[in-house]
């Protein structure tokens, strides 16, 4: 069925409700509202869009099912919070050492262009986005495998693997949910980028952050469209949608980096320690998260799907974009 949101007004007026799991003063958020503004401006007014943050309409874990079914015309959530409905997908969130936001972004948008995988035919991918390099934020400091061992962690997707495969034990949630789950002790940890510790304010209920290449993974975000309502619209109005989505990829790349220095700024202001493991500890990190990559490829192989492929690909996007970052 077509969400309710969906009525046409008017001569040719579209009315379109757009789900997003951040908070409304998220800055992805605010970056939705304007994508949403931008497409209204370009059709001369003939696009309304209306922006249900905070999860309010669809909850992050069914925010791609609610697009699929029509309960919102477009959706913004991560793919990790639907575990095994993307196989393919789900490999841009490994630990392949990502630079920044930006370079996230952009290899996410380069997969997805390249092996544009059955896995999201049901609704009409409009862009996705990635945040930089995930930390560990925790209330006790947790610099080595044994300061890990046993430790309760937030963790969604691979993020919740590398949990695992550290020697904690991995808790999934949302990161709405995360905030009292830290305050009331529940979890000691989370693995996600240090933006979160501004955005969702879970900077105030932890103490130190550890930082290091093996645990650099991210998590990709899709924005989708319904599939009849895409198809249902002109051929002039989508085209508008590919544009301004397509200016939007590298916008929510920035504000992913600029997220994370203003958290940066924060936890500094706060008097949090955030410090970069050694190299020995990390050499000894990275030999417990490693399989994760060949482990990935075997199983989406044993799918049918091209992983090894899929993976070297990314391998090589990351290098190429973190390089670029690194120029600039």
């Amino acid at each position: 069925m077509l969400a309710a949101g969906c009525a046409r007004e008017g001569a040719g007026k579209i009315r379109l409700n757009y789900s997003v799991f951040f908070p409304p003063t998220h800055v992805h958020t605010v970056l939705a509202q304007q994508w949403a503004d931008e497409i209204s401006a370009r059709t001369g007014g003939r696009v309304e869009i209306r922006i249900f943050p905070g999860g309010i309409l669809t909850k992050a874990d069914q925010c791609y099912a609610g697009v699929v079914d029509g309960i919102s015309d477009i959706g913004m959530s991560a793919f990790a919070y639907t575990r095994g409905r993307f196989p393919l997908l789900e490999g841009l969130d490994l630990p392949l050492g990502y630079r920044d936001g930006v370079s996230a972004t952009r290899v996410a948008n380069e997969m997805l262009r390249k092996y544009n995988p059955a896995e999201v035919a049901d609704t009409h991918v409009l862009l996705v986005h990635a945040h930089g390099p995930g930390v560990l934020a925790s209330r006790q400091r947790v610099a080595t495998l044994e300061d890990f061992a046993g430790l309760a962690c937030r963790g969604t997707g691979f993020s919740a693997r590398i949990v695992d495969l550290l020697g904690g034990n991995s808790v999934g949630m949302p990161q709405n949910d995360t905030y009292e789950a830290l305050q009331k002790g529940v979890v000691q940890a989370t693995l996600c980028p240090i933006e979160t510790l501004k955005g969702w304010k879970q900077g105030e209920v932890i103490g130190h952050v550890a930082e290091s290449p093996a645990i650099g993974y991210t998590t990709a975000m899709f924005v989708t469209m319904n599939r009849e309502r895409w198809d249902s619209l002109p051929p002039d109005i989508r085209k508008v949608f590919a544009d301004v989505s397509a200016e939007w990829v590298d916008k929510h790349g920035k504000a992913w980096n600029d997220a994370d220095a203003d958290a940066r700024e924060m936890l500094a202001d706060m008097g949090k320690e955030v410090f970069s493991l050694s190299d020995d500890e990390t050499a000894r990190w990275s030999g417990r998260i490693s399989p994760m990559l060949e482990q990935f490829a075997e199983r989406v192989e044993a799918r049918g799907l091209p992983g090894r492929a899929f993976l070297a690909d990314m391998l090589e996007s990351v290098a190429r974009n973190n390089a670029s970052a690194d120029a600039h």
